[in-house]
């Protein structure tokens, strides 16, 4: 067990000797600094490292990376999480009596009581003072570096006024288990991550869907299958936007979720449902700060994103009577925005297509209408409910139960199941009808339906 365990983790002589590497190039710099000594870093880097420092195994689950400064700063960011006191060291062999080095940078954690690199920290190891070279480290924290693309590290915001280079460098926890223990990370649902990803064991032989609802369904797989031909041709990558969006609209328990759940199977992509009650937030611009740390993760992962009962965040913007208008407005106008830029597959899905905001309904690509099964949906439904292992009795007449009572395919599944612990509870070997219809009942009296 602990041999398997060992097998995924980073080895600690790689992990040693990259960290070896790293305490050579800050006490150079260091050196150099209280010397006053100018010297060409990359220079220097080429002379001592001869372009292995990117070669190393520890880093080698982030194939984009190429440069040294690259190797350098997600070094910096790793550091914190295996060697706590690494900073603390260099700076006691330098400084053996103490004494404050601002131009190093660093802050101190809530938590973790070593010192956290910044923004600051990279522009000293990688420019000293000179002032070109430490605006050209910017570049690095970019929107369009793949640093910040791929979520794997970025700048934390800082309070109006102070230096952006003064945020600590955050490290995502999934390239800390992709670079330590050679894992792929589940993100934990929570404040900061108010989404839950959803899967199925069923297959599209399990869904029963209207014909017109399977054509429109079909033409997402569409999509998915051969989206990148698009952006492929020399004149349609210039005019067609990255994403395809859908609206699924239509009663609960008529195959919504289902149907983007099996999408997400048949072409292996993992879809999160965001969670509504964690995303929107009485407090002005909490329901952005929330929804963004979802769209950008998902932004790297090319994930399904699933916003079930979506009129809570997508609904029709009001006029403008108090300030609390006024900033839901606002939140509304984001969303718009940022809907349109993701550029995978984005599902909104609600109970009536009305309650949504116009601006929304064209910006879809698909209009799906997920309805109340027919009397043939309904048999077919039935059919496929039925356990496998408990078959039903002479008293059963699906075609009956299918035309007599109009339910939805969850509804359906739901009353066999309590038909299903009802026989097996009674020692019986058949499916009664009876249990049949108290199912029936039970889920009528939900929906405070008369049977």
């Amino acid at each position: 067990m602990l041999y398997a365990l060992h097998q995924h983790i980073a080895p600690s002589s790689s992990l040693e000797s990259a960290l070896t590497d790293l305490k050579k190039i800050i006490s150079h710099r260091i050196q150099t600094h209280f010397d006053e000594q100018y010297v060409h870093f990359h220079q220097w880097l080429n002379e001592h490292f001869n372009g292995n420092l990117v070669k190393q195994d520890v880093l080698d689950k982030i194939p984009q990376l190429q440069h040294p400064d690259e190797w350098i700063i997600l070094m910096l960011a790793l550091v914190p999480h295996i060697s706590p006191n690494f900073f603390e060291s260099i700076m006691h062999e330098h400084l053996p009596k103490g004494g404050d080095f601002a131009e190093f940078g660093g802050v101190k954690g809530t938590n973790h009581r070593s010192m956290l690199p910044t923004g600051e920290t990279v522009q000293f190891i990688l420019a000293g003072t000179n002032i070109e070279e430490r605006l050209n480290v910017h570049r690095y924290f970019a929107e369009d570096h793949f640093f910040f693309k791929q979520n794997i590290l970025w700048l934390e915001p800082v309070k109006e006024g102070e230096p952006l280079m003064s945020g600590r460098i955050i490290l995502a926890e999934d390239a800390v288990d992709k670079i330590l223990l050679n894992k792929e990370t589940t993100p934990r649902f929570g404040l900061d991550f108010p989404a839950k990803r959803i899967s199925t064991e069923m297959n599209w032989d399990d869904a029963v869907l209207n014909v017109q609802t399977a054509q429109q369904v079909k033409d997402i797989s569409t999509w998915l299958q051969h989206h990148h031909y698009l952006f492929e041709d020399e004149n349609l990558k210039r005019k067609v936007k990255p994403g395809y969006r859908v609206l699924f609209y239509g009663p609960s328990g008529t195959g919504k979720t289902l149907t983007a759940a099996l999408l997400g199977k048949e072409f292996q992509k993992e879809v999160y449902r965001i969670d509504l009650s964690q995303i929107v937030s009485k407090y002005i611009g909490e329901t952005e700060k929330n929804l963004e740390s979802v769209f950008r993760r998902a932004e790297s992962k090319n994930w399904i994103l699933f916003f079930d009962e979506a009129d809570a965040l997508f609904g029709k913007r009001t006029n403008v009577q108090s300030s609390h208008d006024k900033y839901a407005n606002q939140e509304v106008s984001y969303l718009l925005q940022r809907v349109e830029d993701y550029p995978g597959l984005l599902i909104l899905a609600s109970n009536f297509k009305t309650n949504l905001d116009e601006a929304f309904i064209r910006r879809f690509h698909a209009v799906i209408h997920f309805p109340m099964p027919n009397a043939a949906e309904r048999l077919l439904l039935w059919q496929k409910a039925l356990p496998a292992s408990l078959p039903p009795d002479e008293t059963v007449n699906l075609q009956e139960l299918a035309k007599q009572y109009e339910m939805s395919g969850a509804a359906i599944l739901n009353a066999v199941q309590f038909a299903t612990l009802s026989a097996y509870a009674a020692k019986q070997t058949h499916l009664s009808k009876a249990f049949l219809i108290e199912g029936i009942r039970k889920e009528f009296i939900k929906e405070e339906k008369s049977i």
